[in-house]
């Protein structure tokens, strides 16, 4: 019985290292909404747009860990 060939790490390490930027990003997006001062209709739009974003951030932050998860996983002999 053969065992799975090694993976290349970089792969899924990159997507980690981009997962933990759009985490970060996501967290400052959410905090700079909840410092804004500025009062009204449109701040309020303005703070419900950055959330969007942020939580747009960390969706995709998600995304990139699963396919880190995957890539980190051994695949049969034989498997592309």
């Amino acid at each position: 019985m053969t065992d799975a060939p090694a993976l290349d790490p970089a792969p899924a390490d990159g997507l980690r290292a981009h997962s933990a930027a759009l985490r970060s990003h996501a967290e400052r997006l959410r905090r700079a909404a909840g410092d804004l001062r500025w009062q009204g209709p449109r701040a309020d739009a303005l703070r419900a747009e950055v959330a969007g974003l942020a939580d747009r951030c960390a969706t995709a932050a998600g995304g990139f860990d699963l396919a880190a998860a995957q890539l980190a996983e051994p695949r049969p002999p034989g498997t592309p």
